[in-house]
């Protein structure tokens, strides 16, 4: 017998499926309806899942989780000089500490889906904001190494809920996807601004760098209160929403897995481009600090908007392709504009970039679509977020090596024209009405 686990639990009774005329039927005691929870069971199983159809508590919880899955890794480049500082450290421990999240990303992320088969997806979120409230405060403790362990405690959890989410919204809100997509996207990028803007404010209230980086876990451990307080007191509901029966099954041979996988990773490759050296080229083009922190500022608010209005629109279609092609060209028009004439129109150039960026919200809304259950969609978001932001972690290293070769920009951003486009090309197909 499976363990009990919120948003699933079990029966062993026989399943009854309504279909959409209401007519309900009674599967045969010989022929129990199985199906999977979480992308965990590796051989049909007679339990039954009900799954809770989401509503406005849950939808919090999962919001109030998304918001805290930024400001643990954008609050300490705010602060990371007077970290250095403090601590002592080299350049080195710094260049670690902003690259250790995005491989972190990639290990914890492929794991999700094994941690949530042995614990299930209720149990394993809960444990994805524990890590991430207790390595944020690991990490203020004492010196360089703690505070490079404490980071990799916190993104380790960050991983999980990255890919265990998206599980929650494809089961728990069926028919709402694209919407709550949008919400947990938005509150993703509203999380990230506000760490790297927050911080340093709270860094002077408080009176110093550690006081402002672990205000951030009182935050985290009101999401884990939240969240176990829905887990605790949500009905189960009689609805089921996994497949009649199924095995599990690797995606690392299925094309339309991949497609999804490197659309995820390059969209997060230009992501980390951008969020790492798009300061850098404005400064160098004449700008001050302070102004090129203000683009960067505004290439991320940029896409709330965007991931609060189109998921839900795109989702309503069949296919998003055409979503996903356009805010592309935004991105490569941006991208080049900054690359021909950074100095001429800033502004623009940052807002095309970030609504290019805001295809982010479409990537999570394809991996819930393309998935036909909640198994499916916890695997397909492993893969893609796993392999994806793997890939993505060398894309600031690459872009840096060739600016150091070349002494300039364009053939770093020649490289990041490349990137959006072949994006927009495995956007395209990731986008079309088909299944893993």
């Amino acid at each position: 017998m499976a363990s009990r686990s919120w948003p699933i639990t079990w029966s062993t009774r026989p399943a009854r499926r309504v279909v959409a005329s209401g007519t309900t039927i009674v599967p045969s005691p010989n022929h129990p309806t199985s199906a999977i929870v979480a992308g965990v069971v590796e051989t049909p199983v007679k339990q039954t899942p009900r799954v809770l159809i989401g509503g406005g508590v849950l939808g919090a919880a999962v919001v109030l989780a998304a918001l805290n899955l930024r400001p643990a890794v954008t609050a300490t480049g705010s602060v990371l000089d007077e970290m250095r500082e403090s601590l002592g450290a080299s350049a080195t421990w710094a260049s670690a500490l902003t690259t250790a999240p995005g491989l972190c990303f990639a290990a914890a992320g492929l794991a999700a889906p094994w941690v949530a088969k042995r614990v299930g997806i209720s149990a394993s979120v809960a444990a994805s904001l524990v890590l991430l409230t207790g390595g944020m405060i690991l990490r203020v403790l004492d010196g360089p190494l703690v505070v490079l362990g404490g980071t990799l405690v916190a993104t380790a959890g960050i991983a999980l809920a990255n890919v265990l989410i998206p599980v929650v919204v494809k089961e728990s809100f069926t028919a709402r996807i694209g919407l709550v997509t949008g919400l947990y996207t938005g509150a993703l990028q509203a999380g990230g601004a506000l760490g790297s803007a927050v911080t340093p404010a709270l860094s002077g209230a408080f009176g110093g760098w550690r006081e402002g980086l672990v205000s951030w876990a009182v935050l985290s451990g009101l999401a884990l209160v939240v969240w176990l307080a829905v887990a605790r007191t949500r009905p189960a509901s009689g609805h089921g929403a996994g497949s009649p029966e199924t095995t599990e099954r690797s995606l690392l041979r299925n094309r339309l897995a991949w497609i999804v996988t490197i659309f995820f990773g390059l969209q997060a490759c230009l992501a980390y481009i951008v969020m790492g050296w798009l300061p850098e080229v404005f400064i160098d083009a004449g700008l001050s600090r302070a102004d090129a922190g203000l683009l960067v500022g505004l290439v991320s608010i940029i896409g709330l908007p965007v991931s609060l209005i189109v998921p839900p629109l795109a989702a309503r279609q069949g296919s998003q392709s055409w979503w996903i092609l356009a805010l592309g060209v935004f991105g490569l028009t941006g991208v080049a504009g900054t690359m021909v004439a950074p100095s001429a129109a800033p502004v623009l150039w940052g807002i095309l970039i970030g609504l290019g960026m805001s295809v982010f919200s479409l990537a999570l809304t394809t991996i819930a679509l393309r998935a036909r259950t909640g198994g499916d969609t916890a695997r397909l978001s492993g893969m893609a977020q796993g392999f994806g932001y793997l890939f993505a972690a060398a894309g600031p290293f690459v872009f840096g090596v060739l600016h150091d070769l070349t002494g300039g920009w364009t053939v770093p951003f020649l490289m990041l024209l490349v990137i959006v486009a072949v994006q927009m090309v495995f956007g395209f197909l990731a986008g079309r009405p088909r299944y893993v």
